[in-house]
């Protein structure tokens, strides 16, 4: 069943609409003007959406019936207060006692002549921060793969997966995604990559980083073939959860987040890379989000020393661990605020950022990055600042040209 109208496909988001100098992402729209950010393409690989606005949206495009029922039953009793919850709980003051705003307050539903308000606040931020392509996911939904119901986790992503695609997508040649796959089902992921792959705005696919099942298992070769044969990328996205067995020590939810976002994709990145998944799908690009950048030094350069005294657990590397971490890409949010620049461009330097980092705001959430984060940066030349901000983007997810032509 396809839900989508015909008209306002493929229309972009106009920049030539006057930015608001007031409410929300006022700053934002005074700093892209001071930093003239409409010379530079800036291509927001990571931002969000909150899926609890559009859960309902999702209702007919559930195919198992009984798990939709529950999702009917979840929305009706949920304004009572007497529901119990539908998704993975999440822990953790996202607001910081509510002194953070983040979302421009559209209307529900369509506005504009049939524009969903999901493209409309996208394209209200978009603006505001100078951003000329977004890639679009889910918030909540991303702790998905902890959900102890495999079926619950094809049947959502699933139906996200038609929504977005039938109904936002094709809304807006510059909003983009990466698929969230059901991961925990891998015939279910092959199968999500073949249905998907082509669709319109699908420049990849994504796993939730926060998840128990290994990603160097065998049952996963499918799904990474089907992705190196299409030529797209697959993405690990940081996920942080209180509730976990390796998180509970901490007091405080600032511990929580400074760990947990890159803790599995530490551990995913170093069991596909010690189990030579990137030796045995050399075409298969890998992302690393949400994690920043000050992890990766640490993870090359420890696996590099065990692998020079153990190399034979790893019988499949033709080289350094840190050679094929060089080799993917990482997005830039939360960039760390180290106390010396000369630190942060040494970082730069171990990880080839010129040509494998990728911009990143994560708006809405709390702790976004504007463009002009890596604007500031004083060490990064010209050329340097406009590959990442969106040229790697460009080539890595073969964007279109934007409407200046770029």
């Amino acid at each position: 069943m396809s839900i989508t109208t015909d008209t306002h496909r493929q229309e972009s988001h106009t920049l030539e609409e006057p930015v608001r100098p007031e409410g929300i992402l006022a700053n934002a729209a005074r700093e892209a003007l001071r930093y003239k950010l409409s010379d530079y393409l800036v291509v927001d690989c990571d931002a969000h959406h909150y899926e609890g606005l559009t859960l309902a949206h999702l209702v007919p495009f559930v195919d198992h019936p009984s798990i939709r029922r529950r999702l009917e039953s979840h929305l009706k009793r949920s304004a009572t207060g007497r529901s119990a919850n539908f998704l993975p709980t999440v822990l953790g003051n996202q607001e910081v006692a509510g002194r953070l705003r983040r979302y421009y307050a559209a209307p529900e539903g369509t506005v504009d002549d049939g524009v969903p308000a999901e493209v409309t606040r996208f394209r209200y931020a978009m603006r505001q921060m100078g951003v000329d392509y977004a890639l679009m996911y889910p918030t909540n939904m991303l702790h998905i793969g902890m959900h102890p119901e495999v079926e619950v986790e094809v049947a959502v992503t699933w139906a996200y997966a038609r929504w977005i695609t039938e109904c936002v997508l094709p809304f807006d040649s510059s909003i983009k995604t990466l698929l969230l796959l059901p991961f925990n089902d891998a015939d279910a992921s092959a199968r999500m990559v073949e249905e998907f792959a082509e669709r319109p705005g699908v420049v990849g696919f994504m796993v939730s980083s926060l998840r128990d099942q290994p990603v160097h298992h065998n049952k996963y070769m499918k799904v990474y073939a089907a992705l190196e044969e299409r030529g797209l990328p697959l993405a690990f996205h940081g996920v942080t959860d209180w509730q976990h067995p390796t998180q509970r020590l901490f007091n405080r939810f600032l511990s929580v987040h400074a760990l947990g976002f890159p803790l599995y994709n530490m551990i995913h990145m170093m069991n596909l890379v010690v189990n030579g998944i990137p030796q045995r799908f050399p075409r298969l690009r890998f992302i690393w989000m949400e994690c920043g950048v000050s992890w990766l030094p640490f993870v090359m350069y420890r696996l590099d020393n065990e692998y020079m005294m153990r190399s034979s657990e790893a019988p499949l590397l033709e080289k350094k661990p840190s050679e094929y971490i060089r080799e993917f890409y990482f997005t830039s949010q939360p960039l760390e605020a180290t106390d010396s620049h000369e630190h942060l461009a040494a970082i730069f330097d171990m990880i080839r950022a010129e040509t494998q980092l990728l911009y990143a705001s994560d708006y809405p959430h709390w702790d976004f990055d504007l463009p002009t984060r890596i604007l500031k940066l004083p060490f990064l030349s010209d050329s340097a600042k406009r590959r990442i901000l969106g040229e790697n983007a460009r080539g890595l997810f073969r964007l279109e040209p934007d409407r200046q032509g770029r």
